[in-house]
């Protein structure tokens, strides 16, 4: 049975429509793609969409208790749920720079987990002396 996807494009701010005729997993035709990026996002979303993560995670002596990061490269979306979960786990130590790697590879995508913001350490209270 055919059916009609539609899938709206994200690589420039045209944001074209792209109707996708598929049968049996197979794009059988495409209309509405201004262009030929248009048409290899179509097919790479229809076959494997991918998104980059944003979140935190937590930071241990840091002046804040978490740092944002992202996946360097997108991910599978249907890995995005379980890298949330792993890294709701993960506490790295201050101080973070910015691009700091903070997990090698989230879920065996090979995709690296980065900071996207400079976090300096807490500085420590000085002791009184007597």
């Amino acid at each position: 049975m055919t059916e009609t996807i539609t899938i709206t494009c994200i690589r420039c701010p045209v944001g074209c429509d792209i109707d996708l005729e598929v049968e049996d997993g197979e794009i059988l035709s495409m209309e509405g793609a201004g262009c030929i990026q248009g048409e290899d996002y179509a097919r790479e979303e229809y076959r494997n969409p991918t998104r980059v993560l944003p979140t935190t995670v937590r930071v241990k002596g840091g002046v804040l208790p978490y740092v944002p990061v992202k996946t360097a490269e997108p991910i599978p979306k249907g890995e995005l749920e379980a890298a949330v979960e792993e890294l709701a786990t993960v506490e790295v130590e201050a101080p973070i720079e910015l691009g700091d790697v903070i997990v090698e590879d989230i879920r065996g995508t090979g995709v690296a987990i980065v900071a996207t913001r400079d976090l300096p350490a807490a500085e420590e209270e000085p002791v009184a002396a007597d």
